[in-house]
């Protein structure tokens, strides 16, 4: 038993020490939009509500696009180095950087002529203009964050995560500074908060670049670019596509509820109300990504060192944290319910529609933190294809027409939408939490010694199980 408690306060340990600083950066580095929205929403409900539009689509068609491609670093990176397999952290690394920069060349068109495609989906034509103006201007913030998500993956799965702070930190506060410039100052307006939230994401990646680059914490799995990144790139899609998909079609949901939105009566209300929801919750949701991204980190360490028994163990301490931090984050949500509406909107309408949502919301910050937690299991272990099915199920088949009944038959409007999301999380929950219930992890350990290439853990069959520590 003293054996067991200490092997549970040693895991604790290893994951705090990871999650602490993971949730600093995942919230300073999705901090930019909603500082820039912020501003915009101080100028007036049209700006808000294209700018609002304009967040969600530029997510769900980039940014979440890039996130999910390089997740599939979560299980390569993290077990090649669990297995010391150090070379291939870096070519891992490289290749993702290979195919999001590929991916972000149909994007930028996509960006460009966003304005007919929202026409298209029935969304106002001012709030549709002033969208496409401002996803025009965050073209060039493309490259510059696939790049950085790969680089925070390839540090990530090595434990190394306090540069990775301070360089989050310093771009979150000079974007402050970059909005009031760009939007006060000079006048820009919603263009201004593009082009801060460009700069900043550029500034971003050259810093962690620079670190990679010259700190000798990676000269191990980081030696240079080589040619064999180019090499066996099916194989990296087969679950780096999954891992897309997973990631988008979860948040292609939020991207047809705002739409949805918009097609209830008063849109410009409905849109803005949605769409800062949905930032709020997407930014306290980095605090549950942070503890998951860690999670995942040590879960795919441990199946690639060949430790089963610690990989699982990794797994009960991720699914405790992740609940206790559900517990701390609604219960703040509600103690701030009449306050944060107002940091985004002076308009009286909006700021109390958005108050009468908080217990909805509260709700599904709790049920997200544990679904989010369940999906770093599957990022570590590999499952992305099967994660992929699940978010389809539960958003597609549950979520997406239980929120269009709520919101339209039963006329509960935003309110019935949001519902709509709070069952297809639970769904998540349930489903993620019985497959990982009923998980041999032996077989993951070996899953993972041939994904790496580790013959020895494989021939060895797993012998015993070792500890992979992080870096002091």
């Amino acid at each position: 038993m003293a054996i067991w408690r200490k092997g549970i306060a040693d895991e604790i340990k290893k994951q705090l020490w990871l999650a602490g600083p993971m949730v600093f950066v995942c919230v300073f580095q999705n901090s930019l939009q909603m500082i820039s929205l912020m501003f915009v929403g101080h100028l007036d409900e049209l700006h808000l509500a294209g700018a609002s539009l304009a967040s969600t689509f530029v997510n769900v068609t980039g940014f979440n696009v890039l996130l999910g491609l390089s997740s599939a670093l979560d299980t390569f990176c993290g077990q090649a180095y669990g297995a010391q397999q150090y070379h291939k952290v870096g070519i891992y690394t490289q290749r993702a950087m290979f195919v999001t920069l590929l991916v972000t060349i149909p994007q930028s068109f996509i960006w460009a002529y966003i304005k007919p495609i929202l026409i298209l989906l029935h969304q106002d034509k001012n709030i549709a203009a002033q969208a496409q103006l401002f996803a025009r201007y965050m073209i060039p913030s493309l490259s510059a964050n696939g790049l950085l998500r790969c680089l925070v993956k390839f540090l990530q799965t090595q434990n190394i995560v306090f540069p990775m702070v301070l360089s989050t930190g310093f771009t979150s506060l000079a974007h402050v500074l970059l909005c009031w410039t760009f939007v006060i100052k000079l006048g820009l307006g919603i263009k201004g908060a593009a082009i801060a939230t460009c700069i900043s994401n550029w500034l971003s990646m050259v810093m962690l670049a620079l670190y990679v680059w010259f700190s000798p914490s990676c000269k191990k799995t980081w030696v240079g670019f080589s040619w064999e990144c180019f090499h066996d790139i099916p194989h990296f899609l087969r679950l780096a596509f999954p891992s897309a998909v997973m990631v988008c079609l979860e948040s292609w949901t939020f991207e047809l509820l705002v739409l949805l939105a918009g097609a209830l009566p008063n849109p410009k209300q409905q849109t803005s109300v949605l769409s800062i929801s949905i930032t709020t919750t997407g930014t306290i949701w980095m605090i549950p990504f942070g503890i998951s991204a860690a999670g995942s980190t040590r879960i795919s360490n441990e199946l690639g060192a060949g430790s089963p028994k610690n990989a699982h163990l990794a797994v009960k301490v991720l699914l405790l944290m992740a609940f206790t931090a559900g517990i701390i984050e609604s219960a703040f949500f509600m103690a701030v319910w009449k306050v944060w509406p107002r940091a985004f909107t002076n308009v009286h309408e909006v700021a109390t529609y958005l108050t009468s949502l908080t217990p909805i919301v509260a709700t599904s910050v709790f049920v997200d933190s544990i679904q989010t937690a369940l999906q770093g299991v599957a990022r570590g272990c590999g499952w992305q294809k099967l994660g992929a099915f699940v978010n389809l199920g539960s958003y597609y088949f549950v979520g997406v027409p239980f929120a269009v009944v709520f919101a339209f038959v039963l006329h509960m409007k935003g309110k019935g939408l949001v519902l709509g999301i709070v069952l297809a999380l639970i769904v998540q929950v349930v489903v993620f939490f019985l497959i990982t219930l009923r998980t041999n992890w032996e077989k993951e350990a070996k899953k993972a010694a041939i994904r790496v290439g580790d013959n020895e853990v494989q021939m060895n069959a797993l012998p015993g199980d070792q500890n992979v520590t992080p870096p002091a």
